[in-house]
């Protein structure tokens, strides 16, 4: 079903690097939920009315809070959409993030009301009647949740749509939901005991997580997540991919939203290699990698001196000291300078973000190791934060 929908609404389906199919996707799983949660709601509440349950109720205004959450996916696929402008030369993907923010924000302003609720409930005493008509309804309830959960899972996957995947988790915890309603209506049946309260205000707690699960995944990258292990590694393999380029370092990739992506990094080359020559390689790579990754990309050249005997020796040298450190330092950017009385080692070193030691203290026990082992050497390091690369 989930690709037939697939292949009647999107035609360029495979093109999903293209703003305009990703935004297709984002249509049609909007649009599936609000009219799905809608027909959910309706059947709830009907179901609520006829067994008097308030947690069956509660369930029926979660997948109509569900509904206002497509409608709001769907408002930021369209405005994600939009072309940069000369207010957002970036563009404006991170509607997108910004949406699934006020999604989230919905879900727990309702569940706290339908907690509220529900825990008055506990104390009222009042009697739950078993109906049939309510039980089918709430089943057939969870089969179209379970394959809600795998529809915006296959579209999420499609386009690596944090939304999607969003409303995933919140189809499958409304699974777990109506799960629990249908508990307390069985037990009641055999027992006449009423748990209907206790089960609302269980529902209630599914919602809030799922919502809080919502805005967790939204604020993320809003901050500035870190990129996948995954992504990265491509990148440094479409690099190393070019025979001249000997190392990259200082890779940044900054996310504007699916699309929107700026990747830079330095990329170092033979100091010996000819200059227009190696513009032009830097230029190769550039454009190799927009065609690749649809982004935009800004590469800085640095020359190594890989070559020069004594600079590799006393660049192994340097490397050997930071590691005996620690083994999760590494350097990058390494020259020299020869003088008369000293030499200057001149380099970067990157250390981790939640490193034991300060960026003082490193650079200070660095220089005195290389200075017990030379006398000659000065070092002047400048310190990195963040991985390797």
């Amino acid at each position: 079903m989930a690709a037939l929908l697939i292949r009647l609404f999107i035609k360029d389906r495979d093109n999903v690097k293209d703003k305009n199919v990703r935004k297709k996707y984002g249509y049609l799983g909007s649009c599936t939920g609000i009219i799905l949660n809608i027909m959910l709601f309706l059947g709830k509440l009907i179901a609520g009315l006829i067994s008097g349950a308030v947690s069956v109720m509660a369930d029926a205004f979660n997948n109509l809070s569900d509904a206002g959450s497509s409608i709001m996916s769907l408002v930021g696929f369209k405005m994600a959409a939009k072309a940069a402008d000369e207010d957002h030369p970036f563009g404006h993907g991170r509607m997108e993030y910004i949406s699934g923010l006020v999604i989230s924000f919905i879900i727990m302003m309702m569940s706290i009301e339908l907690g509220k609720s529900s825990f008055s409930k506990i104390f009222a005493h009042d009697k739950l009647s078993f109906s049939t008509m309510s039980f089918v309804i709430l089943a057939c309830s969870v089969a179209v949740k379970l394959w809600m959960w795998y529809f915006y899972r296959k579209l999420g996957k499609k386009i690596n749509s944090t939304s999607l995947f969003a409303s995933a988790a919140d189809s499958l915890s409304d699974c777990a939901a109506t799960g629990a309603v249908m508990l307390a209506m069985v037990f009641s049946a055999f027992t006449g005991i009423n748990i209907d309260g206790y089960m609302g205000v269980l529902v209630a707690l599914f919602i809030f997580r799922s919502g809080f699960m919502t805005c967790k995944d939204s604020v993320s990258p809003l901050l500035g997540s870190k990129p996948d292990k995954e992504f990265v590694q491509d990148i440094v393999d479409t690099a190393m991919s070019f025979p001249e380029i000997i190392g990259i370092h200082d890779l940044l990739i900054h996310d504007y939203g699916v699309g929107n992506t700026v990747i830079s990094f330095h990329a170092e080359v033979p100091c010996e290699m000819d200059f227009m020559a190696a513009h032009e390689l830097i230029d190769d790579l550039e454009d190799s990698m927009k065609e690749k990754y649809h982004c935009a990309v800004s590469i800085h050249m640095d020359p190594v001196a890989d070559h020069d005997e004594q600079t590799i020796e006393t660049k192994k040298i340097v490397t050997d000291v930071v590691k005996s450190i620690d083994q999760c330092l590494s350097i990058h950017d390494f020259r020299m300078t020869k003088g008369e009385n000293r030499e200057n080692l001149i380099f970067d070193v990157v250390v981790p973000f939640d490193f034991r030691l300060s960026d003082s203290e490193v650079k200070a026990k660095i220089s005195k190791r290389l200075t017990e082992f030379d006398g000659r050497y000065n070092a002047v390091i400048n310190v990195d934060k963040g991985d390797t690369l």
